[in-house]
């Protein structure tokens, strides 16, 4: 199981909370994300063999958010 912690903008409010974490959580092999919005960060733990690192950042780059 792998670990990453993206710097993640334009994060604002609870339904960017919910946005992120539904997005990102639908991927297969990735088994954890948390936000942590006051710091504007996004830990992920996730199965490097299922999904990768810029696969995930892909996607919450998709829902409108700029990963550092």
């Amino acid at each position: 199981m792998e670990k990453a912690t993206l710097n993640v903008e334009g994060m604002s409010c609870g339904h960017c909370v919910k946005t992120i974490e539904g997005s990102v959580g639908e991927l297969s092999g990735v088994s954890a994300v948390k936000v942590n919005l006051e710091e504007g960060l996004v830990d992920v733990a996730f199965n490097g063999n299922e999904v990768s690192l810029d696969a995930i950042k892909e996607t919450i780059d998709d829902q409108g958010y700029d990963v550092k």
